[in-house]
């Protein structure tokens, strides 16, 4: 069977209050990446500690990271996420050095969701936005991750952002080494870890996959799955995408529930389904390969 890719997600914006193994230092990122790596990890995306910075500044605070990871492990796939900011530029422009440097993909979230806390009376709360990408927005990204070769990690938040994907990907438009990856709602609000319905998206079922599943009917584009807001593996989605020949992000930016684990031993949950579903764990280069990653 094809070699099973497994995404870390390490930190996001995940409180060490709630998660407190979340790294959020360069070194507690590094010893997370590698072990991450060494446990099955194909991809490691992390934030840094300030959605804020932009341009330069923020490529130094990724690299301080970053740069022993690759230094270890020259093939190891790392990739960023956007910054703060009214621009393109000020919010992707970042990509440009990173790419240099070594990075291989970009995030792409080709889409607009609303986003909010749980408030006291169940309602959306007092902290909300609209986390926006509009189709202008997705245009210039699109062609930074095309002129600086890196692949697209893009992000499914709603079905409608999955119709824009297709649509690059019909025109012949979608950048080499696009990952497709379904975000599933959880039960637990993504914003303040709270039990909640105030979410986004479809919930982690069977029957949502398989919805998204018939819209990718024809297309020969990689896919994931995770939850934004729950837990991968105890909800059955992982072993729901393994069988059915996908892929799985895992990691801390996107759990939530009870427990308290490390990202390591979310890394080797996965691991573990697979093993037991006969299908092999992709290392770095083998996730290059099956992604078409440029060089």
């Amino acid at each position: 069977m094809t070699p099973l890719m497994i995404e870390a997600a390490l930190n996001g914006a995940t409180p060490k209050s709630r998660q407190p193994h979340t790294p959020k230092s360069p070194a507690e990122i590094t010893a997370d990446a590698l072990a991450c790596l060494e446990a099955g990890a194909g991809v490691v995306h992390s934030h840094i500690d300030g959605y804020g910075e932009t341009g330069d500044v923020a490529s130094e605070a990724y690299w301080a990271g970053w740069a022993p990871v690759l230094q270890a492990r020259p093939d190891a796939i790392l990739y960023a996420t956007v910054a703060g900011g009214k621009s393109p530029e000020d919010r992707f422009g970042h990509y440009r050095t990173l790419a240099r440097r070594g990075m291989r993909m970009g995030a792409l979230d080709p889409g607009s969701v609303n986003l909010a806390n749980h408030g006291e009376d169940g309602l959306p709360g007092k902290t909300s936005f609209v986390y926006q990408t509009s189709y202008k927005d997705i245009a210039w990204l699109n062609d930074l991750l095309a002129a600086e070769r890196l692949g697209p990690s893009i992000a499914i938040y709603e079905p409608g952002f999955l119709r824009a994907t297709l649509a690059y990907h019909r025109a012949g438009k979608l950048p080499a080494g696009a990952f497709v990856k379904f975000y599933f709602g959880g039960a637990y609000n993504m914003l303040d870890g709270q039990e909640s319905n105030v979410t986004f998206g479809l919930p982690p079922t069977e029957k949502a996959l398989e919805a998204y599943l018939e819209m990718m009917e024809g297309c020969d584009l990689p896919w994931a799955v995770t939850i934004f807001g729950g837990c991968v593996t105890e909800t059955g989605l992982a072993r729901m995408a393994i069988e059915r020949g996908g892929h799985v992000r895992v990691g801390l930016e996107d759990y939530a529930g009870p427990r308290t684990p490390s990202n390591v031993e979310l890394v080797q949950e996965v691991a573990e389904i697979a093993r037991a579903c006969g299908r092999p764990v992709a290392t770095s280069a083998q996730t290059a390969e099956l992604l078409k990653l440029p060089a």
